[in-house]
């Protein structure tokens, strides 16, 4: 097998075999620690290379409706990039005014002239008015760019020996789009969202006013016939998971692995106990996504 392309940014994937014995598994479960990613989440996949491709085409404004990984990996990418550099890139992130202060210290730590945060009552809106205005805006559940990104998310996970099956929490399904046409259905992909926001899959668990798992927004899903076809292709399965769920998984796993899980890398687990629970039969190594916070 080739190794990793030499500018490839390559995260953590211990085995959890305190884990997998808790859970009663004969065959080896992994960690995908994207939390440990330079960018801080799955998301600094992604985000690079999109704005690589723009900076090509001489774009220089960039604006992201996010107040989460997604900001954060492309604040992050853009410092790097105006640190080495005279021409300077501009970004604006857009958040709500009731943003909690947990998710916008890590982004205002970031700001500077050319990195700006903006609160408004409508980020989204706002942002799609900065991109009628020419700035670029940065939405993966939108850009067929996107998805491409995690390439070498899946050229990391394949060298798990044996690996049959993925877990990956989901919000808008660029994340197992993008590792589906990697794989190219090789590897049976799994998703797991929240009872207060899943539009891949059916609940008849009643929908609460928020989820602890707050990263799980896209109630649109522009994907969803992409998601829904890679479910298919690769044997997968959607699940749903609430904050009972989420509380629980994040104890396992620090029970067994001392490790602490954020609410939205613990959905992974949450999906692997859901499947176990319904007598779903692994056939070789299992990766959960620990995608960030």
């Amino acid at each position: 097998m080739p190794k990793p392309k030499k500018n490839q940014v390559v995260t953590p994937q211990p085995q959890a075999d305190k884990l997998a014995r808790a859970l009663g598994l004969t065959m080896p479960l992994y960690l995908k620690r994207e939390d440990l990613h330079p960018l801080k989440s799955h998301k600094g996949r992604s985000l690079p290379p999109m704005i690589d491709h723009y900076l090509k085409f001489g774009h220089s404004n960039f604006v992201i409706s996010s107040s989460g990984n997604a900001a954060l990996a492309a604040g992050l990418y853009l410092k790097k990039i105006n640190s080495s550099q005279k021409n300077k890139i501009n970004l604006k992130i857009f958040v709500g005014k009731k943003i909690p202060a947990d998710k916008i210290k890590p982004l205002q730590a970031l700001t500077n002239k050319n990195i700006t945060i903006v609160q408004v009552t409508n980020p989204k809106q706002s942002a799609f008015l900065a991109q009628k205005q020419g700035a670029v805006l940065l939405r993966q559940s939108l850009d067929n760019l996107a998805p491409k990104g995690y390439a070498d998310l899946y050229d990391e996970l394949r060298r798990i020996k044996e690996l049959k099956t993925i877990f990956i929490p989901t919000s808008s399904g660029t994340t197992l789009a993008g590792l589906f046409m990697a794989s190219k259905g090789k590897i049976q992909l799994n998703i797991v969202q929240t009872d207060f926001c899943h539009p891949f899959v059916k609940s008849n668990l009643p929908t609460p006013q928020k989820s602890l798992a707050g990263a799980i927004v896209d109630k649109v899903g522009h994907r969803k016939t992409e998601v829904l076809k890679a479910l298919k292709k690769s044997k997968g399965a959607g699940y749903v998971a609430d904050d009972w769920d989420i509380k629980n998984a994040i104890k396992l796993a620090y029970k067994t692995e001392k490790i602490k899980l954020s609410p939205n890398s613990a959905l992974a687990l949450v999906g692997l106990l859901h499947a176990l629970i319904k007598g779903w039969q692994p056939k070789g190594a299992i990766a959960l996504l620990i995608t960030g916070k």
